[in-house]
């Protein structure tokens, strides 16, 4: 049974909302931007944007008082999309992580990196955090 604003996490069974962030994943990342503002940064229109949300190649979330969508800001390196970043989500995706644990495990510091995966994404380590990401689906 679908129940309206919530999805079923596969990896634990429980619902979570489709559109809400956690207090601990907020925590987490450093710093947001708004779908405006990185149409501005890509050069692209906000329509855009939202299309790469859609297709998973970003992910956003509801935020602050308007509750508008904010993507980490750490996913927009300049004026373009981090690279590895959008297989590294399709992974988690299929690994069956919901929007928010994928922002929780992608900014959660991991001693083996070292630094977060959102860290070594943008240094350009991403097959490190790929290889991360394939051995959580074991």
């Amino acid at each position: 049974m679908a129940v309206p604003g919530f999805r079923l996490s596969v990896r634990d069974g429980r619902l979570v909302p489709v559109t809400e962030i956690d207090t601990k994943t907020d925590a987490l990342v450093p710093a947001w931007l708004t779908l405006p503002d990185i149409a501005e940064q890509l050069d692209v229109e906000v329509t855009r944007v939202r299309q790469l949300v859609k297709e998973g190649q970003l992910i956003a979330v509801r935020r602050g008082e308007n509750r508008a969508l904010h993507v980490p800001a750490a996913f927009i390196d300049g004026d373009k999309v981090v690279k590895g970043l959008t297989g590294t989500l399709t992974l988690l995706r299929d690994d069956g992580f919901t929007d928010e644990e994928m922002l929780e495990w992608l900014f959660t510091p991991d001693p083996t990196l070292p630094g977060t995966p959102a860290q070594a994404l943008s240094e350009n380590r991403g097959t490190e955090v790929k290889r991360r990401a394939q051995a959580l689906a074991v």
